[in-house]
């Protein structure tokens, strides 16, 4: 039996906007439901971009085809088998699914699709009960109905994270869901019963039957959440990091009552939520101390981890490319993680080649780099983390100076590879490549040269190669 109450009046836009698709299923003789995270953020009051609409129908794919052609500018149906059509209207998308109910078989990736007949088959299968709620559409204001059979706006309001059937069968539909628990903790400030706590404990191992990509898709909103420590702490406590992102828990390193040092989990996590909500910076800040516990070493000075960073960059690498990361992606964290340490060797006496250096290798990351750097001083020493944030304030000043002198955002030899093949009278080639890399250390040491002094400098450092490298074409000065 349906389990409706009257619509809150925050609910009235979503009314409003849906009301002519809702419209039209009435009239073809089907139910149309508006259910997923649009009701819940309206029953929440978040407002963020406009999302895109999940609905739920009575008709099946062929039937909510034919009920969006003619309303629709675009209709799609890479879904069909799993009862989903999507459209697009005036730059709005809609996903349209028929009611189902589905779940994982012990060896499978992707789920077994089962169509249902009423909605509340369709919620007791979502998530969490706070996603388990539909707003009944009809042809008019009058008619619309909030359907909540598990409580999900008593769990929102009560700041409780509950499945609409026992955890174990939620997690047994879809393993993921178990990930995605993490961010709606982090997200929603939500706390998770012990039931479910237990469920995930136990049937974590489930996991490994979810594809990469899903577990970075997840990993990924978790991070851009606005506070997503409560969220990564949930997935090292419940042992879910492991199965995925082990070098996440390896960092609770054994501390050893003589050598101590800061706690690296807790000072990882701690610089995740100090950084913009920015997925590559903070992947990078996740990652940046994975290095550490293979580098550990003790000695008479303490505890190090000497090239932490170098080790690092390689772990961080090869775990997003067990992820199935993009490979702009990885190249971006890991050379993140590579230069974190970069800045800690800044002085005052660093010379403007040094500043040069520092911004060539940033590249067009700069922008993180130094908010990854700055973020990375968790200290409780006051004194300490002031005279970081003045050397940072400082490095950044010199690299502005610099940027508006020398077209620092570009740095390039001042001749290129057309001008070296001209004045040295070659062909393409390596030596090529080897001239343009002499005359770009060259500008990063000196700035700019200009065309002329640059092609003397070439002159000399041509006249200095081997003869037999120095082939010159017919004809060449």
């Amino acid at each position: 039996m349906s389990i409706g109450f009257a619509v809150p009046q925050r609910l009235a836009a979503l009314l409003e906007e849906t009301a002519p698709l809702a419209e039209r299923f009435v009239a073809a003789g089907h139910r149309l439901f508006l259910v997923g995270g649009s009701v819940r953020d309206a029953l929440t009051g978040r407002h963020g971009a406009a999302p895109d609409l999940d609905f739920t129908t009575d008709a099946l794919p062929e039937q909510i085809e034919g009920v969006l052609t003619g309303w629709a500018d675009v209709v799609w149906d890479q879904g069909r088998r799993f009862g989903t059509i999507g459209a697009k209207r005036f730059g709005r998308s809609y996903e349209i699914t028929t009611h189902r109910a589905e779940a994982y078989f012990p060896d499978s990736r992707k789920p077994s699709v089962v169509f249902a007949t009423d909605v509340e088959a369709d919620l007791s299968r979502r998530d969490f009960t706070i996603n388990a709620m539909a707003l009944k559409l009809g042809s008019s204001r009058s008619d619309a109905e909030l359907i909540d059979p598990f409580a999900g706006a008593v769990d929102l309001a009560m700041g409780r994270l509950r499945t609409p059937l026992d955890p174990e069968v939620s997690f047994g539909d879809d393993p993921l869901r178990m990930l995605r628990a993490a961010r709606f903790i982090a997200g929603f400030g939500l706390k998770p019963g012990d039931d479910l706590v237990g469920a995930i404990r136990e049937m974590r191992g489930r996991l490994q039957i979810v594809s990469p990509e899903r577990i970075r898709s997840e990993l990924d909103k978790l991070l851009v959440v606005d506070a997503p420590a409560p969220g990564l702490w949930f997935l090292v406590e419940t042992g879910l990091a492991e199965e995925f992102l082990p070098e996440l828990p390896a960092l609770a390193l054994t501390q050893d009552p003589i050598h101590r040092h800061k706690d690296v989990l807790a000072h990882t996590i701690a610089v995740v939520a100090k950084t913009s909500p920015h997925k590559v910076l903070r992947l990078a800040a996740l990652l940046h101390d994975i290095g550490k516990p293979k580098t550990r070493a003790i000695g008479k000075h303490g505890v190090s981890f000497h090239h932490h960073d170098v080790v690092g960059a390689r772990m961080a690498r090869d775990r997003m490319r067990a992820l199935h990361y993009p490979n702009e992606e990885i190249a971006a964290v890991s050379r993140l993680v590579e230069l974190h340490l970069r800045f800690h060797g800044y002085g005052e006496e660093w010379t403007d080649s040094a500043v040069r250096r520092y911004v060539r290798d940033a590249g067009g990351l700069l922008a993180e780099l130094n908010e990854l750097t700055r973020c990375d001083c968790t200290t409780r020493n006051r004194a300490r983390a002031a005279e970081l944030a003045r050397r940072m304030d400082l490095l950044e000043e010199r690299v502005a100076a610099l940027r508006q002198a020398e077209e620092l955002d570009a740095l390039r030899p001042d001749l290129d590879g057309v001008a070296i093949m001209s004045r040295l009278g070659i062909g393409p080639g390596p030596v090529v490549g080897a001239a343009r890399t002499f005359l770009l250390e060259l500008r990063i040491e000196r700035g700019p040269l200009g065309a002329e002094e640059a092609g003397c400098e070439l002159d000399a450092w041509w006249a200095a190669q081997e003869p037999e490298s120095s082939p010159r074409v017919s004809g060449g000065p």
